[in-house]
């Protein structure tokens, strides 16, 4: 069921000493090691680098909670200006490369960072793969992308159309999808509950599917700094508001991924 965003708005209260909500951190009982980690596809343009830099440092502050998390994205022939270099990171983090031409050649190569990740994973974690959105068009030969996508809107109006139609193209090709919606570049809850609820009502009323809330990434100077400087948000400026929302959005999909592992 789609989340209430305000369910989210502790990201503007006061912290513990440690940047993280008393009653958000990881913890409860373990269960066994999934076969695979989930695996969540996230729409991302070659040129789209605020998306990539929320993908990274989602990716960042999932490893932060203790849970194994890994960025997977397509090689190209020069480095990408997207992401840091292949390999592990800060707190663990990390990003792997595939060479991969089409959805199908990524989801093979999503499933065997999926398998070998679980391994060695203590607390759960997820594997995020950046797809460039065309190629959603001939996803036919890619089941396990297609089982749980996160879809990045701004509250524009452009931009909400976009993303609802890449939702209903994900949809129509698997009813059984999971598609969830992050709302950024917002400076006010209002805002995101709007957007939001645009996305939520058309695949309600011309989908008969109930998108599910990713909570919402503010517009905050420390986004664009650390894109500048390629370092993550929850590391250089851990009391920004920019990064208390990453924490937020982190959490959500590392409780639904648990989930999902222990069904």
């Amino acid at each position: 069921m789609p989340r209430d965003l305000g369910d989210v708005i502790h990201h503007f209260l006061p912290q513990d000493g440690n940047g993280a909500n008393p009653s958000s951190v990881a913890g409860g009982p373990r269960s066994e090691r999934p076969a695979a980690l989930p695996i969540i596809s996230l729409p991302i343009g070659n040129r789209d680098v605020v998306r990539a830099a929320y993908a990274w440092n989602l990716v960042v502050e999932i490893a932060r909670r203790g849970a194994s998390a890994t960025l997977l994205a397509p090689s190209s022939p020069e480095p990408s200006p997207l992401w840091p270099e292949a390999g592990r990171g800060p707190v663990g983090a990390e990003v792997a490369l595939a060479d991969a031409n089409d959805f199908g050649e990524l989801n093979r190569a999503a499933l065997d960072i999926a398998v070998g990740r679980a391994a060695d994973s203590g607390d759960g974690g997820v594997v995020l793969v950046s797809v460039p959105p065309a190629w959603f068009a001939n996803a036919s030969d890619g089941r396990a992308l297609m089982r749980w996508v996160l879809l990045f809107s701004a509250a524009e109006i452009r931009d909400l159309r976009e993303v609802y139609g890449l939702a209903k193209r994900i949809i129509r090709t698997n009813p059984d999808a999971r598609v969830g919606v992050t709302v950024h570049g917002v400076r006010r809850i209002a805002e995101a509950e709007g957007a939001f609820a645009r996305l939520s009502g058309a695949a309600r009323r011309h989908l008969d599917y109930p998108l599910t809330s990713y909570g919402l990434l503010v517009d905050d100077l420390h986004v664009y700094r650390a894109i500048v400087s390629r370092r993550p948000i929850g590391l250089e400026h851990p009391q920004s508001r920019a990064a208390k929302a990453l924490r937020d959005v982190a959490r959500l999909l590392l409780e639904d991924a648990r989930m999902l592992a222990s069904a």
